[in-house]
């Protein structure tokens, strides 16, 4: 049996959240990063002897539309895999039931799924310095209990999944994050943007209507010089405030 992960974590917090749950594998995963622009992914085919990990996070309680096209174009080829999605300590409504029918669309059969929660890429105040201790306890105790299913002989049963369908309205234009005056032009932002959204040409820019506030650019700039509209975060801070207070847990889905 061969392992993979298929990863779409522009910031970071979706791949610590794969890794916690890959580790009871009995051995190292080979990683799809779906956030490379660069990749060819319809290359990408499965049998049904791998089991593959896929792992998004949600935005808006929806998949992302960039991770759902290009998770849309691999094979599935009957492997196992296991869905997560993790969200912001907001909600992430229809983001795993959507993901299940990707990937089942696919030619994957899904047999367990997870939610998790990492820091919100944008309002970084909701649950700050997560996955944290906690977190990542309770997600090796859901890896061990994902693995013994992985192991039982047979076409694994359908977990029950949450979420509606027809799915939630995905949201619009969200927040294009801008450069300042502490912009080198180094073209890290440019290499690495999911969505080829900044201009090499011009570095300093951005396209809002490719931009998918995804944040990747503002987390990896190494002179802190790419950031979105202060008055806005503020703004949407208060407005998730509610929904966002009192600690969500990790949850787990399984037949048994």
């Amino acid at each position: 049996m061969s392992f993979y992960k298929l990863i779409f974590s522009p910031t970071g917090g979706t791949e610590k959240v794969a890794a916690a749950l890959a580790q009871a594998w009995s051995q190292p995963a080979e990683t799809v990063d779906l956030s490379n622009a660069g990749s060819n992914f319809s290359k990408c085919a499965f049998g049904d002897g791998d089991t593959v990990l896929i792992a998004v996070p949600s935005f808006g309680g929806r998949v992302p539309k960039l991770a759902a096209e290009r998770l849309a174009e691999i094979k599935g080829g009957s492997a196992k895999c296991v869905l997560v999605c993790v969200y912001g300590n907001r909600a992430y409504e229809d983001t795993l039931a959507e993901l299940a029918d990707i990937a089942e669309s696919c030619g994957f059969r899904v047999t367990a799924a997870v939610s998790a929660i990492a820091e919100h890429s944008i309002i970084h105040q909701y649950a700050a310095g997560r996955p944290d201790a906690r977190d990542m306890e309770t997600l090796a105790a859901f890896s061990k209990q994902i693995q013994e299913k992985l192991a039982l002989p047979g076409i694994p049963q359908k977990p029950e999944i949450p979420g509606s369908r027809p799915y939630k309205k995905a949201g619009g234009a969200g927040l294009a994050p801008k450069a300042d005056k502490n912009c080198v032009n180094c073209g890290l932002c440019t290499k690495n943007c999911p969505a080829g959204a900044i201009d090499p040409s011009n570095v300093k820019s951005c396209s809002k209507g490719k931009c998918i506030s995804c944040m990747r650019c503002v987390a990896q700039c190494p002179h802190q010089a790419r950031r979105v509209n202060g008055a806005m975060v503020s703004a949407a801070a208060l407005a998730l405030k509610k929904a966002c207070a009192g600690r969500k847990e990790p949850e787990l889905f399984i037949a048994v």
